[in-house]
C-alpha cells in the first residue's frame, strides 16, 4: 500500500507541473493574441479608411470641370500619401520572443573594442629651485612624476597676491591663463611687480583631457611702486599718478597772492626762510602749497627708508628743463632739486643752451654724455649710493656716494614739458653688475667740493 501511496504521489506532481506549463502557455497565447487584436483592429481601420479612399477616386473619375477634377486629384493624392494602409506591416505579430525589435551592433561593438582611451595625465611639479625672478620676469619650471609621451602642451596659471604662503582660496585676483605650452617651463616678460608676490600652477593636457593641477607655488615679487604727490606739487604742475606737466596757467592768481603774504611788510625781496614738512601742518590735498616760486617741483608719495630700489623717467620730446633726483622731506619750498645739501639730481636743459648735469648743494658737474630717451634711476640706501642710467642700454651716467640720514622721496622739476614715470620694477640684472664695478669710481661725495657752484 505505501508503494501505491508512493506512484501516486508522483503522479500528482506531474499533474501540477503540467498545469503549471499549461498556464504560462495560455499567459503566452492570450499576450500574443492581445497583439494580433491591436493588430487586426490597425488593419480594419486602415481597410475603411482605403475604401473610402478607393471610392472618392472612383467618383472623381466622373467629374467633367479641369480645376474640380486638378482639386480632387491633388486630395487624393495627398491622402494615399499618409494612408496608413501604406504604413502597417502585414506580417502577423505572433512571434512569441523580440527577434523582430533586435538591432544588430556587432559592427559598432567592433569599432568600441578597437579604441583606446587616454589615461588622464598626472599633476606636474613646480620646482620653486628652477624658477628664477629677474628683470621684471618670472621664470616658471617644471616636471612631470614620471615620463608621459602622451602629453601634447601644459597650462600655466598665475595671479598677483600680496600674501605670502600657500594661495588663497578666496584671492582678490583671478588666475590669468597661458594656454598651449610645449615646453616645460615658460618666462612671463614685461610685468609690473605691483605686488608682493605672485602665485602659480600649472597642468598637463593630452590630445583627450587635461590632468590635475600642480601643486601652487608662491614666488616674491617686490619692488618700489609710488605714484607722485599731486597734493603737495607746483601750482603750475598738472599732475596725475604717474605723469606731470607744467602748466603756465595753472596758478598765477594764487601764486600772487602767496608771493604778496611773504613779502607783505618786507623791504625789497630777500630769499625768504626755508620750511620744511616737518615744520608745518600736512597738506591737505589739493591746497598745493608745498612748492613755490621757480622750485616747479613734485615728489613722490613714498618714501624709501632702505633697500636698493630702481625706477625710470622719461620726458617728452619739447620739454624745455628737468630734472629728475631724490631729496628728503625737509626740502624747502622755494628750494630747487640740487641747489640743497638735503637733494641730489641730474638736471637736462634745452632753453637757449643744451646742458646735461648732475646737482648736489648747489654745485654741478657737466655730463659728457648724450641725453637719454628715458632715464633709470638706481637708489641704494644703505649703501649711499645714488645713480642714473641711460635706461635702455644701462649705460652709467653719473653716480653720487655719501650717506643718507634721512628717509628719500622720489623727486622731479619740470619747466615746459612734461615727464612719464615707470615704477614697480626690479632692480635691472645689469645694473646690478654696474654697480659692482662702478661703485666708488664716479661721482663721489668727496669729489663735490670740485664742482662749479651755480
Amino acid at each position: 500500500m505505501d508503494a501505491q501511496k508512493e506512484a501516486l504521489q508522483r503522479i500528482i506532481s506531474t499533474l501540477a507541473n503540467k498545469n503549471d506549463e499549461i498556464q504560462n502557455f495560455i499567459d503566452t497565447l492570450n499576450h500574443t493574441l492581445k497583439g494580433v487584436q491591436s493588430q487586426i483592429s490597425q488593419c480594419n481601420n486602415a481597410l475603411e479608411n482605403s475604401e473610402e479612399l478607393l471610392e472618392f477616386a472612383t467618383r472623381s473619375l466622373d467629374i467633367k470641370e479641369p480645376e474640380e477634377f486638378s482639386k480632387a486629384a491633388r486630395q487624393i493624392k495627398d491622402r494615399v500619401t499618409m494612408a496608413s494602409a501604406f504604413r502597417l506591416s502585414l506580417k502577423p505579430k505572433v512571434s512569441d520572443n523580440m527577434t523582430h525589435l533586435m538591432v544588430d551592433f556587432s559592427q559598432e561593438r567592433q569599432m568600441l573594442q578597437t579604441l583606446k582611451f587616454l589615461p588622464v595625465p598626472k599633476a606636474p611639479e613646480i620646482d620653486p629651485v628652477e624658477c628664477l625672478v629677474a628683470d621684471n620676469s618670472v621664470t616658471v619650471a617644471w616636471r612631470m612624476p614620471e615620463e608621459d609621451n602622451k602629453i601634447d602642451h601644459f597650462i600655466l596659471e598665475h595671479r598677483k597676491t600680496n600674501f605670502d604662503g600657500l594661495p588663497r582660496v578666496k584671492d582678490e585676483r583671478c588666475w590669468e591663463i597661458i594656454d598651449n605650452i610645449k615646453g616645460t617651463e615658460y618666462t612671463l616678460s614685461g610685468l609690473k611687480f605691483d605686488s608682493k608676490y605672485m602665485n602659480f600652477r600649472v597642468r598637463a593636457c593630452n590630445k583627450a583631457v587635461a590632468g590635475e593641477y600642480s601643486d601652487p607655488v608662491t614666488l616674491e615679487t617686490k619692488a618700489l611702486n609710488f605714484n607722485l604727490d599731486n597734493s603737495s606739487s607746483h601750482l603750475n604742475l598738472k599732475v596725475e599718478d604717474t605723469c606731470v606737466e607744467w602748466d603756465p596757467t595753472g596758478g598765477k592768481g594764487q601764486e600772487s597772492k602767496i608771493k604778496g603774504k611773504e613779502n607783505k611788510g618786507r623791504s625789497g625781496t630777500p630769499s625768504p626762510k626755508r620750511t620744511s614738512v616737518g615744520s608745518r601742518p600736512p597738506a591737505v590735498r589739493g591746497s598745493r602749497d608745498r612748492f613755490t616760486g621757480e622750485s616747479y617741483t613734485v615728489l613722490g608719495d613714498t618714501a624709501i627708508e632702505s633697500g636698493q630700489h630702481y625706477w625710470e623717467v622719461k620726458a617728452q620730446k619739447d620739454c624745455k628743463s628737468y630734472s629728475v633726483g631724490v631729496a628728503y622731506k625737509t626740502l624747502g619750498k622755494f628750494d630747487q632739486l640740487g641747489k640743497t645739501n638735503t637733494s641730489w639730481c641730474i638736471h637736462v636743459n634745452n632753453w637757449l643752451q643744451n646742458t646735461f648735469a648732475a646737482k648736489h648743494n648747489n654745485k654741478v658737474k657737466a655730463l659728457d654724455v648724450t641725453v637719454p630717451e628715458k632715464i633709470g634711476v638706481f637708489c641704494d640706501f644703505d649703501g649711499g649710493q645714488l645713480s642714473f642710467y641711460d635706461a635702455n642700454s644701462k649705460q652709467l651716467l653719473y653716480s653720487f656716494k655719501t650717506k643718507f640720514t634721512q628717509p628719500l622721496l622720489p623727486g622731479f622739476m619740470v619747466w615746459c614739458g612734461g615727464l612719464s614715470l615707470s615704477t614697480g620694477m626690479q632692480v635691472p640684472s645689469a645694473v646690478r653688475t654696474l654697480q659692482k664695478s662702478e661703485n666708488g669710481m664716479t661721482g663721489s661725495a668727496s669729489s663735490l667740493n670740485n664742482l662749479v657752484t651755480q
